[in-house]
């Protein structure tokens, strides 16, 4: 069974940009019907998203594990997998593609919620269930732990974890996929990161994605203590504790693997990105990330970070200015071919990087590129030439809000093909290891 974390406090990962739905949650009529089974209807207030549907969430992981399945297996793949953020966007979906691309085992961690009573559970939790369910089907191994990753007992737990059960007692390649607006350290302080520029007060464009509307945006500078505190909630600080734990047990097996994935973006996000306090941090998991590949080559091993695309994730969707550039960015790069979700990002890195005989293609700084097709020259101009001429009046005829939305919604599990959403559907859903 799922092994729970006592004193958890509730998730934070269902805080998000908003699409144009304000339905309320709508308990079943039906006389008989016990209270746990509810009609889940999406229920968005503002920047959060307060609902989940757990067959939603299960039908988007049947088709991230059908793209996997319709690529051939990955050769020489990862057999013993540790995703540490394994519930949602790009950590879900490594866990996805090392399970059903190369038939790994895997272990995921994560802080997420079961439905209780009338209340559903979060999406990540709903994605874990729907993963697990897939993955008994399919006979591979799937082991997941739900708490405070950034605490020591957990790492503890999933060390203990590793060693009974799974093969050879090691694993050999870590995901650190975190995304959290807070952290408890070592020191026993909470330490919160904030969104904010560094240097010189912050004013641009951006999208009111409640009301379709486009309008500008003022954040002020970040003092030197919040870009402190968001470094050492976001920064390698954690990555680094995670990859000492993992050695000084003894669970790495040679030629063992770890990523951490990073953005970027375009110059039109760095202050609030790349310049900002996220910036910041980045630049902290890229030291982090050398150091860690030291460790790594006395395992002849290797780390490094990966900078993905951009996509709509539940941490990205509440960035000022990103959605609106999101949803340029979609329209041109659907156009072009190119466009890729979480799952083909990923499928992209195990296939044509890390595994089938590849070598790593590292940037001048030492990074991964796989957003190599986003920072494309003729994708970028075209959207900076759109960019100036955007207003709620010509919105659509540059954007694709439609597929913004639909990604959206789908990270909650709602708009999903052949899910009956007028219909009661049980909001506890356990968890069992495969």
């Amino acid at each position: 069974m799922l092994t729970l974390i006592a004193n958890r406090q509730p998730p934070t990962a269902n805080t998000c940009l908003n699409s144009q739905f304000q339905i309320e949650l709508i308990p079943s009529p039906s006389k008989g019907v016990p209270m746990s089974q509810q009609v889940l209807k999406p229920r968005v207030r503002g920047f959060i998203c307060i609902t989940s549907h757990p067959d939603g969430c299960a039908a988007a992981v049947r088709e991230q594990i059908a793209y996997v399945k319709s690529r051939q297996p990955i050769q020489g793949g990862p057999k013993s997998v540790l995703v540490i953020g394994a519930s949602t966007g790009y950590g879900l979906s490594s866990r996805i593609s090392a399970a059903f691309g190369s038939g790994a085992a895997t272990l995921g961690v994560f802080f997420e919620r079961n439905g209780e009573g009338d209340k559903p559970g979060s999406p990540g939790w709903y994605n874990t269930a729907g993963f697990h369910a897939e993955a008994k089907k399919a006979g591979l191994k799937a082991v997941s732990l739900n708490g405070d990753a950034f605490s020591a007992e957990l790492k503890a737990q999933v060390i203990e974890s590793i060693k009974s059960k799974m093969p050879g007692g090691k694993v050999d390649l870590i995901v650190y996929s975190l995304a959290s607006p807070r952290r408890t350290a070592p020191d026993g302080v909470t330490y919160k990161s904030v969104l904010k520029p560094t240097g010189a007060p912050f004013h641009a464009k951006n999208l009111d994605t409640d009301k379709k509307v486009v309008n500008e945006v003022t954040l002020e500078t970040a003092s030197a203590d919040d870009i402190a505190q968001t470094v050492k909630v976001m920064g390698g600080e954690d990555w680094e504790l995670w990859m000492n734990a993992l050695d000084g047990a003894g669970v790495l097996k040679e030629g063992c693997q770890t990523v951490a994935y990073s953005y970027i973006g375009p110059q039109v996000t760095w202050p609030i990105y790349k310049d900002g306090t996220i910036g910041k941090a980045k630049e902290d998991l890229e030291r982090a990330g050398r150091k860690i590949d030291s460790l790594m080559k006395l395992h002849r091993g290797r780390a490094f970070v990966s900078v993905n695309k951009a996509v709509v994730t539940q941490a990205s969707s509440a960035i000022p200015v990103v959605p609106l550039y999101v949803s340029l960015l979609f329209k041109i790069m659907k156009a072009k071919g190119t466009h890729e979700g979480c799952i083909e990002q990923i499928q992209r890195l195990f296939e044509k990087q890390m595994y089938n005989g590849n070598a790593l293609d590292f940037d001048e700084n030492g990074r991964v590129r796989i957003d190599d097709w986003e920072m494309a020259p003729d994708v970028q101009k075209a959207v900076f030439e759109a960019w100036p001429h955007v207003t709620t009046e010509t919105f659509d005829a540059h954007a694709d809000f439609a597929g913004y939305q639909s990604d959206f919604m789908k990270n909650f599990g709602f708009g999903l093909a052949g899910i009956d959403y007028e219909a009661p559907t049980e909001v506890e859903r356990p968890i069992e290891d495969a």
